[in-house]
């Protein structure tokens, strides 16, 4: 890329040419996004046919639709109709409704139709995500005939090493590999050949859980079915790791408290990331209200032992951690299907006992800081380090829970992460802390 910046400041643009055809697309489509509209353009009539292609489905979605205003609009038709399908679809989503009628305009209407058909699907389905660029055979064919038809059409395709055994009205029979193919007598049928235990999603099933069987399953290629098993497309794993990479970015900025945004930072506005993060931190801020009444309710007790304020921080900080890391791996588990509600109460008895043992470690080693070495009082050290023991537990508790119960609601696990957790665990800090300073002190 070094050399390529360098050879296009010296206006060098044989050479410029002959390297950019040594370059893989996606390093292109990253330098052209780093240079102005005139070089970036400049780079691009550069690029072989197939190349440019190649490069305008690497680019980042808010860059395509920028780069689409520099060109001409035939020459936009022509790049919209070379991208593979489901490359085609995700551009289309995202440019303004006008622009996609005029580059639809010259489709043919079984297409145009297609088209219409896969924009409409919900977003964050199977149906939005998979591509029609698949090798279909029959069942009645000949391994012979199988791979010559392979031979035929596979060249468009997006993928060859799975290939889809449907009837006559398009239900899907069984998958095949392109190595059980070749490995095969050529007389041999599909049909005897074929797998018939295949696994499949529907179009409106959510990308999360199409993605959850790709890695449970290892596989390359998933076929797509409507309600009735008919086969209408597949979703490869290349179209996967994109979807992985858009849910582990949902589920951080969720944890962070934070609404989701597609824009990258250094592309986001001031005024964007106001309005992602605002909202959350009032909700939060007026959720914490309930700590300072928790506070108001104690403050005769606080009054008469200020000492009690001295140690807030620590078991508020304390908990919250230990709720954060409790809810952060319930999240991960349920994230790749490791756990499902009805394990609930299992993980509610382990939890229990895994907090009960951090809560006593902590709460010796804090009564040796406060009784030892800070010389506080035998009673109040014991009061503090019993409230230790107390909140860890219910810290413990709760965040593994919520998680579970988020998602048994519809809701994404990721809300109840470390935000959250703290907020609602400082509000039962308090109590806790001060109900057994209480009993203890004759309050």
């Amino acid at each position: 890329m070094k050399k390529l910046l360098e050879l296009l400041k010296e206006k060098k643009f044989k050479d410029l040419r002959i390297h950019i055809s040594t370059l893989h697309a996606p390093d292109i489509a990253e330098a052209m996004a780093e240079v102005s509209q005139k070089e970036s353009l400049l780079i691009f009539r550069l690029l072989p046919k197939d190349l440019a292609v190649e490069v305008f489905s690497h680019m980042e979605p808010s860059y395509q639709v920028e780069f689409s205003q520099l060109i001409n609009e035939d020459e936009l038709k022509e790049l919209v109709n070379e991208l593979n399908f489901d490359d085609k679809i995700d551009y289309l989503e995202e440019i303004p409704a006008n622009l996609v009628k005029k580059i639809l305009q010259n489709t043919p209407e079984n297409e145009r139709r297609l088209i219409n058909q896969f924009l409409n699907y919900p977003e964050y389905s199977a149906g939005s995500i998979m591509t029609i660029e698949f090798v279909d055979l029959k069942k009645r064919m000949t391994v012979r005939e199988a791979i010559n038809r392979i031979r035929k059409i596979g060249v468009d395709k997006e993928t060859i090493y799975t290939c889809y055994v449907t009837d006559n009205e398009r239900k899907l029979e069984g998958i095949i590999s392109l190595k059980e193919l070749i490995l095969s007598s050529e007389d041999s049928k599909v049909e005897a050949i074929m797998n018939k235990e295949f696994i499949s999603v529907e179009t409106h099933d959510n990308q999360e859980d199409v993605a959850d069987k790709f890695l449970k399953y290892d596989l390359l290629a998933m076929p797509v079915v409507d309600s009735e098993n008919r086969l209408v497309g597949i979703i490869t794993v290349d179209d996967i790791m994109d979807v992985m990479e858009e849910e582990t970015t949902k589920d951080f900025h969720m944890m962070a408290g934070m609404q989701i945004s597609e824009e990258s930072y250094l592309e986001s506005t001031v005024a964007g990331l106001f309005k992602k993060r605002f909202p959350w931190l009032a909700v939060l801020m007026i959720s914490a209200t309930f700590t300072s009444a928790i506070m108001e309710h104690y403050q005769a007790l606080i009054a008469s032992m200020a000492i009690l304020s001295a140690n807030i921080p620590m078991l508020m900080g304390t908990s919250g951690n230990a709720g954060a890391q409790a809810s952060t791996l319930m999240v991960r588990s349920i994230a790749v299907g490791d756990v499902e509600f009805r394990d609930l109460f299992s993980i509610i008895w382990k939890e229990l006992r895994v907090s009960f043992l951090i809560g006593l470690s902590l709460a010796f080693l804090n009564f040796i800081r406060m009784y030892i070495i800070g010389n506080y009082t035998f009673l109040l050290s014991f009061v503090v380090s019993l409230t230790l023991i107390a909140t860890i537990t219910l810290a413990k508790l709760i965040g593994s829970a919520l998680p579970m119960f988020a998602k048994r609601i519809g809701l994404d696990p990721a809300i109840m992460a470390n935000p959250m957790i703290s907020t609602i665990l400082d509000a039962l800090v308090l109590i806790t802390y001060f109900t057994i300073t209480s009993l203890f002190f004759h309050f």
